[in-house]
């Protein structure tokens, strides 16, 4: 059974295959070594291993180190992550043709490629190369290989027309599954062949197809094209992988947030979270998340090309299915996005319409074992409590919300800042006068943990004052023991 495999590569642990195409990397890195070596052709050649300047001789030591120096680029092609940028910039074009191809042999070397060329390290030397996302069709051609993948893993009945290449124009054979093998048949038509003798049946009048036509067919018995669209998908989630990547490239966010068609693949991935390949709805879930802080929902209703049907109310829905979602990895996510996106005033309008429902579950993540969901929670609830105040109102009214929040605050969590937004979320629900009726109920846990001497004394004695000192506080009289 053949496969496609492709370098699979994370943000955090980089992971790499050896199945890379060598051949093509081996003649480009080739061209490169002699492109760098051929004005400085005497110079020795450095030796691996060995520390520049451990040798007697000292000119020797620094001559090699200048060839090291100018031969380092060349040499980042193989064995570590760094890739030099002049292959990116010579074989721009060469990548995108081969994305656009459908062809799997040239789908799986640009896959590859594009997977060495996102991976960004920390003291990376591609310093001036041209942000990937700003290559001309670039990333237009890897979204079109999820695309390909959403088209056929869709049911028949829902499926959508198939779209018009602009290289390999609906080629017959693109090396996919076992589309050779079905061409090669004796007496039993392929799918291609069955839809010519069906189409020829029909001009004869015939109202039934002949059974090898089903058996062929997508549903049939014999399918021929499972292993393709095992190899289709494999596809689509190493281009999700890639775009992921992108991401998280500072000079990509901004290219990537304004592309429409980036937009609604995401969130059509979102939206289809149930039947959808799960690394497939991460990676998509990350690329959101850091995508959140510059995304405009107003974006659906724009006069930008619009590649799938989908509005801002659409988009939202998406994202509260995937914070109702009992995968950590995904309510983790999606409460990271709504605390990212709440930021943009433009995007208010359409979250808080659903405000109920985001205060309900964000409160139930704050019960959760998981200090990940809990920071998470918190992160989000506290943006949501700077907007204004309905908000405010609305959260401090949720049950248990006060009460897990103090929890956070005594038990304490790890992370300081987690503790320290906790604080400030119950600080801001204090500063309306229509909360603090509410809050009194609280006023003993609050002076508890004033006098622990914890971190965030100075919070809960401002908290304190807050509740006591106004006019309309039933316990006016004791400002003086609460007293700034």
């Amino acid at each position: 059974m053949a496969c496609v495999t492709f370098i699979s590569q994370s943000n955090k642990i980089p992971k790499y295959s050896s199945t890379l195409d060598t051949e093509s990397f081996s003649e480009m890195q080739n061209r490169e070594q002699g492109k760098s070596a051929a004005p400085d052709a005497g110079a020795p050649a450095p030796k691996r291993g060995r520390p520049i300047g451990s040798g007697t001789n000292s000119s020797a030591a620094a001559a090699a180190a200048a060839s090291a120096e100018a031969a380092a680029p060349a040499s980042l092609l193989g064995p570590t992550f760094q890739v030099h940028s002049a292959f990116a910039d010579q074989n721009h074009k060469r990548i995108v043709l081969a994305l656009q191809s459908g062809l799997k042999s040239e789908l799986t070397w640009a896959l590859n490629a594009l997977n060495l060329l996102s991976f960004k390290e920390k003291d990376e030397v591609r310093k001036d190369a041209t942000p990937l996302a700003k290559v001309p069709g670039l990333l237009d051609a890897v979204l079109q290989v999820i695309d390909d993948w959403r088209d056929i893993a869709l049911p028949k009945d829902i499926s959508k027309t198939r779209r018009a290449r602009i290289l390999g124009v609906n080629a017959g054979v693109t090396g996919f599954g076992n589309e050779y093998e079905a061409l090669s048949l004796n007496g039993h038509p392929s799918k291609s062949n069955a839809a010519t003798v069906t189409d020829s049946l029909a001009k004869k009048g015939a109202t039934k197809h002949r059974p090898e036509d089903w058996w062929y067919d997508e549903d049939g018995l014999f399918n021929l094209d499972e292993e393709g669209r095992a190899e289709k998908q494999q596809c689509a989630v190493a281009a999700s992988n890639i775009v992921r990547n992108f991401s998280f490239m500072g000079e990509n966010e901004i290219i990537m947030a304004q592309n429409r068609h980036c937009v609604e693949n995401v969130f059509q991935c979102i939206e289809d979270h149930g039947t959808e390949d799960e690394e497939l709805v991460t990676n998509v879930l990350e690329i959101l998340v850091n995508l959140a802080p510059l995304l405009d929902l107003r974006i659906f209703s724009s006069s930008k090309p619009s590649f799938i049907n989908i509005t801002e109310k659409h988009a939202v829905q998406a994202i509260i299915a995937m914070l109702e979602s009992s995968v950590k990895v995904w309510h983790c996510s999606a409460a990271e996005i709504i605390g990212r996106m709440v930021i943009n005033p433009d995007n208010e309008p359409f979250l808080l319409s659903f405000a109920p429902q985001i205060y309900k579950r964000l409160v139930d993540l704050l019960s959760l074992p998981a200090l990940d969901a809990q920071a998470a929670a918190v992160g989000a609830l506290y943006n949501l409590a700077e907007v204004n105040m309905d908000c405010r109102l609305k959260l401090a009214s949720e049950r248990w919300a006060v009460d897990r929040l103090l929890k956070i605050v005594k038990a304490p969590h790890p992370v300081h800042d987690i503790c320290r937004k906790a604080a400030m979320i119950l600080e801001n629900l204090v500063s309306e006068p229509q909360n603090r009726v509410h809050l009194l109920a609280y006023e003993n846990a609050f002076a508890e943990v004033l006098i622990s001497e914890s971190k965030q004394s100075d919070s809960f004695a401002r908290i304190l004052y807050e509740l006591t000192s106004r006019p309309s506080s039933k316990l006016g009289m004791t400002r003086a023991v609460w007293g700034m």
